[in-house]
């Protein structure tokens, strides 16, 4: 357990490979290699200006289709303007459905509202007894436990007029 240490030897160790037959280059490959003046600085120099290059064709390519596609959407917006002959943007034009979209909806309501057949009219003693409790509630905003008796009335004619939902069921 003690014998290693457990630090690593700081010099790095050099393998030295050795094979059976021996590796030969021609006299023009060296030579070539000897009288070109480019070295791996130059070679990275020119692989990043080349990269440089590529990325800004293409980043040139992106902007004139992103130019193009504006000029179409604006071409498309103003030939859709408003019927006062100016153009639209384009949040004026999604608002404006937006808006027609709700108007329709809440008219489609309202009109569901009045199909509906009212049962019965609301009787007329359960209707003062809420209006007196909104009053009250109303005029004791800070202190809605003041209005205890005007909610034992409204309680009060609500079961009555249960009662007579109930008697007119049952006979």
């Amino acid at each position: 357990m003690g014998s290693g240490s457990s630090k690593p030897d700081s010099s790095p160790k050099t393998h030295t490979w050795t094979s059976d037959t021996p590796v030969q280059f021609s006299p023009d490959l060296v030579n070539s290699l000897h009288a070109s003046p480019e070295t791996d600085s130059t070679r990275a120099r020119t692989l990043e200006l080349h990269i440089q290059s590529r990325v800004a064709a293409e980043l040139k390519i992106l902007q004139e289709r992103a130019s193009n596609d504006f000029e179409e959407l604006s071409a498309r917006l103003s030939a859709s303007g408003s019927a006062d002959g100016a153009p639209k943007s384009a949040g004026d034009t999604l608002r404006d459905l937006g808006r027609e979209a709700v108007q329709t909806d809440v008219a489609e309501l309202k009109k569901k509202l009045e199909q509906r057949k009212k049962l019965s009219d609301v009787d007329e003693g359960v209707e003062k007894a809420k209006s007196e409790v909104i009053r009250c509630l109303r005029d004791n905003d800070r202190r809605p436990l003041d209005c205890w008796k005007e909610v034992q009335t409204f309680k009060a004619e609500v079961r009555r007029l249960e009662g007579v939902w109930v008697e007119k069921v049952v006979r």
